[in-house]
């Protein structure tokens, strides 16, 4: 394991190599003694992942193949990274939230507790890139919502509790709690009563 900075891991972490923890940001590039990573127990990393300084993961983490975390970034316990996902700085991602392979979580997301990210998913935080008007603020996932794979949703954008996008929409307003969003530009409906009754049974 290749190591930068100071970092902390718990109790049966397994690494499978090559994996890097610690990797400085900009500010701690050439230098020594910095914060790293910290990581809870029970950890699975996998080979070719990433992980930046001054992050922080709970217990039972998961991450695949390929996995790259910037810094200032905080995950909570039973957390599932898949293959190929980035997660850049500055995010904050709850308990027992499911990211699938390939998705990206831009800086300043939120992601609450008990949330499922499809594959391929897009979050983005630049409403006019690359000009950066009006900030990089991303989306804020409440708990228990779901986004579907290949969904894009729009920079500051508010997913209610509860509440699903479905495989390929683009969401370009907020989704409120409960609802179900479909489409290209999205479209607010009713969660069918099937998925009700599924989503109140969780």
């Amino acid at each position: 394991m290749i190591e930068y900075g100071i970092n902390k891991t718990g109790t049966g972490l397994q690494v499978f190599e090559p994996v890097t923890l610690g990797f400085p940001s900009r500010e701690y590039i050439g230098k020594t003694g910095f914060s790293g990573t910290t990581i809870g127990n029970d950890a699975v990393i996998r080979s070719g992942t990433i992980i930046y300084c001054d992050v922080t993961i709970g217990n039972r983490f998961q991450a695949g193949h390929n996995v790259l975390i910037r810094e200032k970034t905080r995950i909570g316990d039973h957390v599932s990274v898949g293959t190929g996902v980035i997660i850049e700085g500055n995010t904050i991602l709850g308990n027992n939230v499911n990211l699938q392979s390939m998705v990206y979580i831009p800086t300043n997301t939120t992601i609450k507790d008990h949330v499922f990210i499809g594959p391929n998913a897009i979050l983005t935080n630049d409403r006019y890139p690359p000009s950066g008007i009006g900030g990089l603020v991303g989306p804020v996932i409440e708990n228990h919502a779901a986004i579907g794979a290949n969904s894009t949703i729009l920079p500051g954008i508010h997913i209610g509790e509860g509440s699903l996008v479905a495989a390929g929409a683009i969401v370009t307003r907020d989704v409120p709690a409960h609802k179900l969003a479909v489409g290209s530009p999205a479209e607010i409906r009713d969660m069918p009563l099937a998925l009700q009754k599924k989503c109140s049974e969780n």
